[in-house]
């Protein structure tokens, strides 16, 4: 299928607590994905499952509120179309748990999380230039590196399932594989250079 190129006119901003109607705009009653509200890996397992839906949306209000802004909408026009959650590492206390996406090394580093994209915007780049936007915003607010976790697919896979994004989409972006400890997921990284 043939998807229409994207529009030249596309903005990003960070998530700050005026645009939050445009994140439940985008993300819709349901969360994004079954209630996630970008807080997988902000909770331990059992406090996520037990706010999942309005609990979880009540916790990342929090996020926002409190700033600094988690990540960065994409908007075509005034509709937003699209998210990228990116933050310092430590902000994820869910990425220390995990022996597969344990730390690489002791640099500090921001990592993205999660890729959020509208129906009919998805498939056409939105991620690779929102991936941009995100590591821009990362340099902005002092980063020197950025980090990825995506997965790797060996076939197609339902857009829900690509929420960490895809290898190829940061290979797109610029960023480089440092580590892999499974077969579908590996570490990638952006030096961030003057």
């Amino acid at each position: 299928m043939i998807r229409d190129p994207l529009p030249n006119d596309l903005t990003f901003a960070p998530l700050t607590p005026d645009r939050w109607p445009d994140l439940e705009t985008l993300f819709g009653p349901r969360g994004a994905t079954g209630g996630c509200w970008c807080m997988w890996w902000r909770l331990k397992r059992s406090e996520f499952d037990a706010l999942k839906g309005d609990g979880n949306r009540a916790a990342f209000w929090s996020v926002v509120e409190s700033g600094p802004p988690p990540g960065v909408l994409a908007y075509a026009g005034d509709q937003p179309v699209g998210w990228c959650a990116i933050a310092p590492r430590d902000r994820y206390p869910g990425l220390a748990r995990s022996r597969i996406l344990k730390p690489v090394d002791d640099q500090p580093v921001w990592s993205v999380t999660c890729f959020f994209v509208a129906k009919g915007w998805r498939r056409r780049g939105l991620a690779v230039r929102l991936l941009g936007a995100a590591v821009a915003f990362a340099r902005e607010n002092g980063a020197q590196i950025v980090e990825g976790y995506p997965v790797e697919p060996h076939q197609d896979m339902p857009a829900a399932f690509a929420w960490i994004g895809t290898a190829s989409t940061f290979r797109q972006a610029g960023f480089v594989e440092v580590a892999r400890r499974s077969e579908t997921r590996p570490i990638m990284r952006l030096a961030l250079t003057d």
